[in-house]
């Protein structure tokens, strides 16, 4: 949702009326890092969460007074992404997980729910995103659209719900 702010703007006639600025959306400032430019701290985290990943490539992303780090790895399983905020000075967080899988290999509950969904998209990719609350999202791309998924599916609680909007990623 986009942040508003109200001002006042005066007309010749002396009539005052109040009108809406729409806020630009947030700028993100991206650096691109060599793995052995990651802080120490990050590596730790990462290689604790999935022990067997070498490290390929990696961002740091700085939005709206936070800091990221996008961390790209291959694993004996494939490709692996993992999303880490900073938290404090020196401390960090997993916050997302993100690895290609098959869509064969997606739940049997998740392919049942595209099924049904309303809109029908054959996926040629599907990414698998672990979130820090325990749900899991899987991101469903369309053929001739790559950016953006056209169907998302969360299972949370053992409930699984095909999402009306973009999960915030």
């Amino acid at each position: 949702m986009s942040k508003v702010r109200p001002f006042i703007l005066a007309l010749s006639a002396g009539a005052v009326v109040t009108a809406v600025a729409h806020a630009q959306p947030p700028v993100t400032k991206i650096t691109e890092l060599k793995p052995a430019g990651l802080p120490s701290a990050v590596v730790a985290l990462v290689k604790g969460t999935v022990p067997d990943i070498t490290i390929t490539e990696a961002q740091k992303k700085e939005r709206e007074g936070r800091i990221y780090f996008d961390v790209e790895g291959t694993t004996p399983k494939g490709e692996i992404e993992l999303d880490v905020m900073q938290t404090g000075e020196g401390a960090y967080s997993v916050v997302e997980i993100q690895r290609d899988i098959a869509w064969a290999d997606a739940p049997a509950e998740v392919r049942a729910a595209a099924a049904k969904a309303e809109k029908k998209v054959e996926p040629v990719r599907v990414i698998e995103s672990k979130q820090t609350d325990g749900s899991v999202i899987y991101e469903l791309f369309a053929a001739g659209v790559p950016k953006d998924p056209s169907l998302e599916i969360m299972v949370k609680n053992g409930q699984v719900s095909v999402l009306k909007e973009v999960w915030p990623h």
